[in-house]
């Protein structure tokens, strides 16, 4: 019985840290999730609506002097594309999870992602939530 539910524990845990839940798991301080850095892309929880958080990274990407180069914005879902002046290309992916919680998704680069960016502009949009 008890090996059971150690096995059940280390299997929530892998299927967890395989879907990039672990973010959720950090839990919150002050209201934003701590940033986690998974295959490549930052993920972040914050306490905000999707509509304000939209908003909050086109704001970021205009103080760091990024041009939006593609927004797309669906229900619970949008994606913003911007790109650094040395070419390298900037996914911004934001998901509803809530009414008042989405998540945040920013990628740096394609072959060799740049995560000291990635964090750069993730500091940047939660200055402006």
């Amino acid at each position: 019985m008890g090996n059971r539910i150690l096995v059940l524990i280390l299997i929530s845990f892998l299927l967890m840290n395989v879907c990039g839940c672990v973010a959720i798991l950090a839990g919150t301080a002050g209201g934003v999730g701590t940033a986690a850095w998974l295959s490549g892309k930052l993920t972040q929880d914050v306490n905000a609506p999707f509509e304000h958080v939209i908003k909050a990274a086109k704001s970021a990407l205009e103080s760091l002097k990024l041009t939006v180069e593609k927004e797309t914005v669906e229900k619970n879902s949008g994606q913003i594309i911007s790109k650094y002046s040395d070419g390298k290309n900037i996914w911004i992916d934001i998901h509803r999870l809530t009414p008042t919680r989405s998540r945040i998704e920013i990628r740096v680069g394609v072959v060799s992602p740049d995560k000291e960016a990635a964090d750069k502009i993730l500091k940047a949009i939660i200055k402006y939530l």
